[in-house]
C-alpha cells in the first residue's frame, strides 16, 4: 500500500444512479449523525446548487473487506457512506420523498417548492409552506417531477391553464432543467478495504471540507447501523435512545408513540427505568456507551479494534470471517444490555456520588468515568472481589485515576494496557501494584501539594478536595448551618478566603495569584456578606469574638470549639485569625499542604 493512489479511487455518479444504489442497498447510509441535523433551508440550498450546476463536494465511501463465510465461500464487503450522509439524506427526502427523523425522532418529509417562472432575482426554490401549496405559480413539491410516471407535457399544460400569462415554452424549459438534476454528477472517493481505521480517519479529516473529526466511535456506529444480519439497526437505536433518555426522561413517552417496534423489544424494556430518573451525574453519549460496552466484554481499550471485529477481522490470521462478525455483534449486544441494566447503572452512579462526586461540576473526565463503569461491570460479572466490596474499589480507582490524570493523555492506550493487565494478573493484584506505585508518600506530600498550585477552578485536585469535604460531611467556612454538599448542589458559590479586592488593593493584582485554588472556599450568602472585602485578621477575629457574645452580624458559629473545628474542616491554619496581605504567600503554601492531607485522609477512608 506504499503507492498512495492505491488507497482510494475517484468516481463520478449521477444523482439518479447514486440514489438507486442507496435504495437498492449497494451503498449503505449508516446514519452516523442521527437524526437528520440539517435545517430545511439547507436542503433547499443543496437543490438550488445542483440546479445551477454548482459543486456540492465529494462523498467518501468506505468499501469493507471481503468476508469468508462458514461454508468457505466469500461475500463481497458492503460499501458504507462515511461522509456525505446529510447531503444524500437531503436528496432522498427532497427528490424521492423519503421520510427523515427530526431531533425529536418524529418522521417527516422536507418538501421543496419550485417556481418555474422565477427570474434572475426571484426566489426559485423554497421550503414548502401552505402558501406554496395554495399558489398556482409554485410547484409545491419537486419530488413529483422525479417520479417515474411523471408526464412533462401534461404537467406543463395544466400549469399554463392555472397561470394563463405563463409561457408554456419557459415553463417546459424550467421543468426540463429541474428534472436534469437527476443527471448531475457527484464525485465519490471510495477508500479501499485494506486501509486500517487510523488511515481511514486521517483521509476523512484531510478531505472533509468542514474540518470535522470522525472518530472510531463514529465508524463503529456506522458498522452497527449498516448491519442487516445481526440486529445492528435495533442495537444502533438502543444506543441512540438510551443516551437521549439519560438527558431527557420525558422522551420515553414520545418513543412509545413513534417507535412501538423498538419499545416492544428487549432494549425498550431494559431502558424503561430511565423515564423516572433525573440523575445527571453520568449522562453518557454514544461514544461513552460504546466504549464501556466494548471494553468490559472484549477486554480491549481501543475502539478501532471494535470496528475491525465488527468487520470480521481475525487478528492472528489477518483475514475477515463471518463467524467473528457474529460473535462480535453478540458480545457487543450483551455489553450494551449490561450497560443499560438499571441495577448496574444505578449502583455505579451511587458509588461515585457516595464518594463525594455529587455534581457534574466535580467530574473532570468522562473517560475516567467510562473506565470506572467498565471496571464496575467487569467486577460485577466476575469473582475477583466479593460483591460487597465492589463499591469500595470503584471509588478508590476513580479517585486514584482522577488525581493522577490516568486517562487524560492517550486514554485509549492507557485503558487498553489496564484491561490487559487486569486480564493477566487479576484485578486485586493490578490494583495493589498501581496504588503502591502511583500513591506513594511522596505523591501525597510533594506532588499533590505542587499540583494544588493552580488557578483553575476546574482542577481535578480542587474538585477531589471538595468531594472529600462532601464525603466527610463538613460545613462550609464559618457556618454552623450550611454544609459544602448543600452549597454545591443548591445555591452556593466559590469565594476567596483573602478577598480579591483586598488582595488587589495590597499589590496582588495578578489574576493567577489571587485566584489560586488554595484561596478558594465555599461560603453561604450570609457569611459572604459578612466577609465583604475585609482582611482575614479582621473578619476571622470578628467571627471568633461572636462565639462568646450575642453578636448578630451574620456569624452563625456560637461555640469556640466548633469555630476551630470549622477551620480544620476547611483546611485553614489557626493563625488565619491574625493574617494580613503580607502573609498571603505563606498562607497559600500552608493551605495546599493541609488540603493534600485532607484528600489523603479521605482516600484512605473510602
Amino acid at each position: 500500500m506504499s503507492n498512495t493512489s492505491a488507497k482510494y479511487d475517484v468516481s463520478q455518479y449521477s444523482v439518479d444512479t447514486l440514489l438507486g444504489y442507496i435504495k437498492g442497498g449497494s451503498i449503505a447510509i449508516p446514519d452516523i449523525q442521527r437524526p437528520f441535523v440539517w435545517k430545511a433551508k439547507k436542503v433547499r440550498d443543496l437543490i438550488d446548487s445542483l440546479y445551477n450546476g454548482y459543486p456540492i463536494g465529494y462523498l467518501i465511501i468506505w468499501h469493507n473487506e471481503t468476508v469468508k463465510l462458514k461454508d468457505g465461500s466469500s461475500a463481497v464487503g458492503k460499501k458504507i457512506l462515511i461522509d456525505g450522509q446529510q447531503r444524500i439524506t437531503a436528496l432522498m427526502t427532497a427528490i424521492v420523498g423519503q421520510k427523515i427523523l427530526t431531533e425529536n425522532y418524529e418522521e417527516k418529509i422536507i418538501r421543496i417548492a419550485f417556481n418555474p417562472l422565477a427570474e434572475k432575482d426571484d426566489e426559485r426554490f423554497a421550503v414548502q409552506t401552505p402558501a406554496h401549496v395554495n399558489s398556482p405559480m409554485w410547484i409545491s413539491d419537486i419530488s413529483e417531477v422525479f417520479k417515474p410516471d411523471f408526464d412533462s407535457f401534461e404537467f406543463v399544460n395544466k400549469y399554463v391553464e392555472k397561470n394563463p400569462t405563463a409561457s408554456a415554452k419557459i415553463v417546459n424549459q424550467a421543468i426540463t432543467h429541474l428534472s436534469g438534476i437527476a443527471n448531475c454528477q457527484i464525485g465519490a472517493i471510495t477508500l479501499v478495504p485494506q486501509l486500517d481505521i487510523s488511515e481511514v480517519t486521517e483521509i476523512f479529516v484531510r478531505i472533509n471540507s468542514q474540518g470535522k473529526r470522525l472518530n472510531e466511535a463514529d465508524f463503529a456506529m456506522s458498522k452497527i447501523a449498516a448491519d442487516e444480519s445481526y440486529g445492528g439497526n435495533l442495537l444502533r437505536k438502543a444506543i441512540d435512545y438510551f443516551c437521549h433518555l439519560a438527558v431527557d426522561p420525558a422522551f420515553y413517552h414520545h418513543l412509545e408513540l413513534v417507535d412501538t417496534e423498538f419499545m416492544s423489544s428487549p432494549y425498550g424494556t431494559k431502558m424503561k427505568w430511565l423515564k423516572d430518573t433525573n440523575d445527571d451525574i453520568y449522562d453518557p453519549e454514544y461514544n461513552d456507551m460504546l466504549r464501556v460496552s466494548f471494553m468490559h466484554q472484549f477486554g480491549r481499550g481501543k475502539l478501532g479494534d471494535l470496528v475491525s471485529l465488527l468487520s470480521g477481522r481475525d487478528f492472528i490470521e489477518r483475514t475477515y470471517k463471518e463467524e467473528i462478525i457474529a460473535d462480535s455483534f453478540n458480545k457487543l449486544n450483551i455489553g450494551i444490555l449490561n450497560f443499560m441494566n438499571e441495577y448496574n447503572f444505578k449502583q455505579f452512579v451511587l458509588a461515585i456520588k457516595s464518594a463525594g462526586f455529587i455534581s457534574t461540576k466535580l467530574i473532570n473526565s468522562m473517560m475516567t468515568m467510562d473506565f470506572a463503569y467498565t471496571l464496575f461491570l467487569i467486577l460485577q460479572n466476575s469473582n475477583d472481589v466479593p460483591k460487597t466490596e465492589i463499591k469500595h474499589y470503584i471509588q478508590k480507582w476513580f479517585v486514584l485515576s482522577t488525581l493522577t490524570g490516568r486517562y487524560i493523555s492517550s486514554p485509549e492506550s492507557q485503558m487498553d494496557r489496564d484491561l490487559r493487565s487486569i486480564n493477566a494478573k487479576g484485578f486485586l493484584e493490578f490494583f495493589r501494584e498501581n496504588e503502591e506505585a502511583m500513591l506513594s508518600d511522596t505523591f501525597w506530600s510533594v506532588r499533590l501539594v505542587q499540583n494544588m498550585e493552580t488557578s483553575s477552578i476546574n482542577s481535578p485536585y480542587f474538585n477531589t478536595y471538595l468531594a472529600a469535604q462532601i464525603f466527610l460531611s463538613e460545613h462550609s467556612l464559618l457556618s454552623n448551618a450550611s454544609k459544602v454538599e448543600h452549597l454545591i448542589t443548591v445555591a452556593g458559590d466559590v469565594h476567596h478566603i483573602f478577598p480579591k479586592e483586598y488582595l488587589k488593593k495590597n499589590g496582588f493584582d495578578d489574576k493567577s495569584l489571587y485566584n489560586q485554588v488554595a484561596n478558594y472556599t465555599y461560603l453561604d450568602t450570609t457569611v459572604n456578606i459578612a466577609v465583604g472585602k475585609k482582611s482575614p485578621n479582621d473578619y476571622f477575629s470578628q467571627a471568633l469574638t461572636a462565639c462568646n457574645s450575642n453578636d448578630q452580624s451574620g456569624w452563625t458559629i456560637k461555640d469556640e470549639t466548633i469555630f476551630w473545628q470549622n477551620l480544620d474542616e476547611n483546611c485553614l491554619p489557626h493563625r488565619i485569625t491574625t493574617m494580613t496581605a503580607a502573609d498571603y504567600p505563606d498562607f497559600l503554601k500552608e493551605r495546599r499542604v493541609l488540603m493534600a492531607k485532607k484528600i489523603r485522609e479521605y482516600y484512605e477512608k473510602l
